[in-house]
């Protein structure tokens, strides 16, 4: 939309995107380039807690940059309630380690190379002009001054329980989350206990009752967090013990966040008129490994696209493509995670199980494969039926079951 339409309709913006994180900036920048005159609203100094782990389809879907890689990870290793730890090397790849306040910038400034207009400030509320406009109201600081822009559509992407989707989206305020801290420290040298190329995931209920515990090397700094639905659990507690049990209490603290995180998408991602959610805004972190970065930049493309066909038909029925489009791709990795999660975290004896597991080769093959390419592998059916087989001789107790 040119200029001069934009005054005839006396508009400000096609789209106001609400928050500046990796699905915001994805949806600024794809409908910048589209030719829509764009937003970008986010709050300054916002860091998510976050493992900062990209997968390789991540790197190529969104044109990321080397630079941004700050270490290449290539194994993980589980670690059960037992202590018994599972390597599981990647092979021939590696996952991306990133920098969550250095990437995320990176995103924004693309967006606005892309054309995307940004603004600095916190999200208040949408109000409504006698036409039926949305007016986008936000300030620059607390307590300062309100600022209005007019826009045709708005894109929420301003996190979990986020302000765009509670005024907006009846049942936005009661999305499942669980709450996630971390600690940026400064990493210590390799040794035998720390390798700055391996991801350890921590299921041990001592350090979280109902998720994990991660420690994510990223080169000079490492990122030690844990996560837990369970309100009023110690999470800064069990990171300080999680820290000296890996020798890691004398390592220098940078920085410290913590966050909701949502693990199940919301069953409507638009209010019907000219408002659509995306990201964690929508609830699109996976359920069992908590993973968002991908699925946020993946929902904001949809969102971006749905917005844009919006604004060229008129039609709000556009709108709802962004959800239908993303659990086309992704909603079978969701329920398939999500069982996973309801069953495996419960206890202990079952975290115990389930890293024993994770020691079958077919199980940590189709494991990387799904999770490198983000999608389902079906080219193997006989390795599916191998960990259906296991998978059931571990929950019924045989665990001498071969397949």
């Amino acid at each position: 939309m040119t200029r001069q339409q934009h005054q005839q309709l006396n508009v400000d913006f096609d789209v106001v995107v609400v928050g500046g994180g990796p699905s915001g900036a994805v949806a600024a920048t794809d409908l910048a380039r589209a030719g829509r005159h764009v937003m970008l609203l986010d709050r300054a100094g916002r860091i998510k807690p976050c493992g900062g782990a990209i997968p390789p389809r991540l790197i190529k879907d969104f044109d990321i940059p080397d630079h941004l890689i700050v270490a290449k990870s290539t194994s993980a290793r589980m670690i059960a309630p037992s202590s018994k730890e599972v390597d599981m090397p990647v092979g021939d790849g590696f996952v991306g380690m990133v920098d969550r306040d250095v990437f995320d910038e990176w995103l924004r400034a693309r967006a606005a190379l892309t054309g995307a207009e940004r603004r600095t400030g916190s999200f208040t509320r949408i109000d409504r002009d006698d036409d039926g406009c949305a007016v986008v109201v936000y300030t620059e600081r607390r307590g300062g001054e309100e600022h209005r822009v007019r826009a045709r559509s708005v894109i929420g992407a301003d996190g979990a329980r986020s302000a765009v989707a509670r005024q907006e989206l009846r049942g936005a305020d009661r999305i499942p989350c669980v709450f996630a801290y971390h600690e940026i420290v400064k990493s210590p040298p390799a040794s035998a206990a720390f390798n700055p190329s391996r991801c350890d995931v921590v299921y041990q209920g001592k350090f979280s009752p109902d998720f994990y515990a991660w420690v994510f090397p990223h080169g000079e700094t490492t990122s030690i967090g844990v996560g837990s639905a369970n309100k009023g659990y110690e999470l800064r507690d069990a990171i300080t013990r999680l820290r000296a049990e890996n020798g890691m209490t004398e390592c220098e603290t940078l920085r410290c966040e913590g966050a909701p995180i949502p693990l199940k998408p919301l069953k409507r991602w638009d209010n019907g008129r000219d408002v659509l959610v995306a990201g964690d805004a929508a609830g699109v972190v996976a359920p069992a490994s908590g993973e968002g970065i991908y699925y946020a930049m993946a929902a904001g493309r949809f969102a971006a696209d749905a917005i844009e066909a919006f604004l060229a038909t008129g039609k709000v029925s556009a709108l709802k493509g962004a959800r239908r489009q993303f659990m086309k791709a992704h909603g079978k990795v969701f329920l398939v995670l999500g069982i996973m999660q309801h069953f495996w975290y419960r206890n202990d004896k079952r975290r115990e199980a389930f890293v024993k597991i994770c020691e079958d080769k077919d199980v940590q093959e189709l494991t990387w494969q799904a999770y490198m390419n983000k999608e389902l592998v079906r080219q193997k059916p006989m390795a599916h039926v191998r960990i259906f087989i296991k998978d059931m001789s571990h929950l019924l107790g045989f665990r001498d079951v071969k397949a």
